[in-house]
């Protein structure tokens, strides 16, 4: 990567965690919204839903648990690319696309600050797993980290990549609501796909983030067993989100690289 490049991607980097945080309403809304589903989706269904495993049963506060970590970068992910629509309206954009560096210093900064971010949000809430009964380990607290960064920078890519052709953050949030929600929801988040109709089990099959909970879910509980969930195994999990991150960058870079009018 030349040198150039690399600083442009660094200071969008920086820039957007400075930026991010500066809006309280959002950090707030990135965190707290998913805590609020987790205590009252899991108080409110209680044990009316119950995973069974052998030596024990689980909750569904600690069953929702993983879910919520993920909804937690999904948020984060989205709030984060608004600022793609942002900076276009404010013309920074067109500054940045005109310089030296192009289009490939941009996405890289940009999707490396909003990975980083929600990777991040998604941590500190992992950090309350041992509240659920779910034993966090320094080794799987590690390898917890990194697949988050992994989901995120896949997440954030997809979200830069939606919000490229947009012009407006009403529509970017209407068309990542008809989409990133329900992949969330069919990605094992709110139930497990064993008890699922078959088309749902089907759609959970090609989800991408299928597999991207499958992986969370058993990085949590490394390196015992995933609390009797029966999903992906690691290793297919591991390439199916690295396939979907580095899908996601390539539309990233390619749309970028496009003339564009906005």
């Amino acid at each position: 990567m030349p040198p150039s490049v690399a600083l442009a991607a660094a200071t969008l980097w920086w820039r957007e965690l400075v930026r991010f945080y500066r809006y309280r309403s959002r950090v707030v809304g990135a965190l707290g919204t998913p805590l609020v589903f987790w205590l009252l989706l899991g108080a409110g269904i209680g044990k009316s839903f119950r995973v069974d495993p052998p030596g024990g049963g689980t909750s569904y506060l600690t069953y929702f648990f993983p879910g919520t970590a993920l909804l937690v970068v999904l948020f984060t992910s989205i709030f984060c690319m608004m600022s793609v629509i942002e900076d276009r309206r404010e013309g920074f954009l067109q500054s940045v696309l005109v310089a030296p560096v192009g289009p490939a210093g941009l996405v890289l900064g940009k999707v490396a600050g909003g990975a980083t971010l929600a990777a991040l949000q998604g941590l500190v809430f992992v950090l309350l797993a041992p509240l659920t009964g779910i034993p966090l380990r320094l080794t799987s607290l590690l390898l917890v980290a990194g697949w988050l960064f992994l989901i995120s920078v896949g997440l954030t890519a997809l979200g830069f990549a939606v919000a490229w052709r947009l012009d407006s953050t009403q529509g970017f949030h209407a068309v990542v609501n008809l989409f990133l929600i329900p992949m969330w929801l069919l990605s094992g988040a709110l139930f497990p796909a064993a008890g699922a109709s078959e088309w749902i089990r089907w759609l959970m099959r090609v989800n991408p983030l299928t597999y991207a909970m499958g992986g969370l879910r058993q990085l949590l509980y490394w390196p015992q067993p995933a609390a009797g969930v029966e999903g992906p195994s690691l290793a297919v999990s591991l390439a199916v989100t690295v396939s979907f991150a580095l899908l996601t960058l390539l539309a990233a870079f390619r749309l970028a690289s496009q003339p564009t009018t906005t």
